[in-house]
């Protein structure tokens, strides 16, 4: 009956958050629409807060575990029968707003776009995405209920999430301009950076009211045009450090694969042609480059057989001459001998 469920609802008297929800940030206390006395007592177990929230405006925060009195201007069965003609409801209503003391521990994160900068070292722009863990605790619950929960019942950590992945790219961006990290140095450098970007954006969500107690990045990568445009720088510093264990510098290098290709054209008696005439001067390269100064007497070191052999080998060695080529002219070279 309904004047003995409005009895039995004034003598409720504890309030307690039981067993939460692990995504639950905030919940707003409610047991099935029971008004809370001033014999009311409040339960906070070990990691728990609460906002106390009198007739709209926030009047406690309670964060000591432990047992707290409320005194409202609700008083046990003498409210009941006063509203009995407006179904057991008081005007005096108290909200009681739970939330989690402890740290929110291992929360991904993740850039929602490409971070976009400019390379320091190569003068390219750089595509950057990253992504990492976090943890957090809730640090001004009044603020942050004032500001961000407001009239809703619950806030959930996967709600914060979307807020800080929202937030996590501008200060990223700004950091990576300003510390002036090549795109090689990045991940030797994460230590680094995850401490960097952890100050910034711990400045702003101090403002939500919570504390980002740790931030770290653990893994970065790069959009497709980057990585062409890395995969070609390290194309050509391959070739160049090639070229140098050959002897020969990267302008002899370009020569030498442009006569290859040359060489390997066989579309039409032209294609023939310039096959011949590449070969002709690619082999007139090579005696160049394991020959200097021709024209001239070549001094006993540089003319000595066994000098242009071990040069010849290195070509092999650096890949800048296939097999046959080496065969051919280690064979003219024997020869002469």
């Amino acid at each position: 009956m309904a004047i003995f469920d409005g009895i039995k609802r004034q003598l409720r008297s504890v309030i307690e958050w039981n067993n939460p929800d692990p995504d639950d940030l905030f919940c707003r206390w409610s047991d099935n629409g029971d008004e809370i006395k001033n014999a009311s007592k409040l339960i906070v177990n070990p990691g728990q807060g609460c906002v106390f929230v009198y007739e709209g405006d926030v009047k406690a925060v309670v964060t000591k575990k432990g047992i707290a009195n409320l005194k409202t201007a609700n008083i046990p069965f003498w409210t009941t029968v006063k509203k009995f003609m407006q179904f057991f409801e008081s005007e005096h209503k108290v909200g009681i707003y739970f939330f989690k003391t402890t740290r929110i521990l291992n929360q991904k994160w993740g850039t929602s776009s490409v971070i976009k900068y400019e390379d320091p070292q190569y003068k390219f722009p750089v595509g950057l995405k990253a992504y990492g863990n976090y943890s957090f605790k809730i640090e001004k619950p009044d603020f942050f209920f004032t500001n961000i929960v407001g009239v809703r019942d619950h806030f959930s950590a996967t709600e914060f999430k979307d807020v800080m992945n929202g937030r996590i790219v501008q200060p990223l961006t700004d950091y990576m301009a300003e510390s002036r990290f090549s795109y090689a140095e990045i991940d030797a450098a994460r230590e680094e950076l995850s401490k960097g970007i952890h100050e910034k954006i711990n400045a702003d969500f101090d403002k939500l009211g919570f504390d980002i107690t740790d931030f770290r990045i653990e893994g970065t990568n790069f959009d497709d045009n980057t990585e062409e445009r890395i995969n070609r720088i390290a194309n050509v510093t391959a070739e160049v450090h090639a070229a140098a264990k050959a002897g020969i510098n990267y302008t002899e290098l370009q020569k030498l694969e442009a006569m290859r290709e040359a060489a390997k054209n066989e579309g039409g008696g032209a294609g023939v042609g310039m096959g011949i005439g590449a070969g002709i001067g690619f082999g007139q390269m090579m005696t160049d480059t394991l020959n200097p100064g021709k024209g001239q007497p070549a001094s006993p070191e540089k003319g000595d057989p066994i000098v242009l052999l071990k040069k010849l080998k290195d070509m092999l060695d650096a890949d800048l001459i296939k097999q046959e080529e080496y065969d051919f002219k280690k064979k003219e070279i024997l020869d002469r001998m």
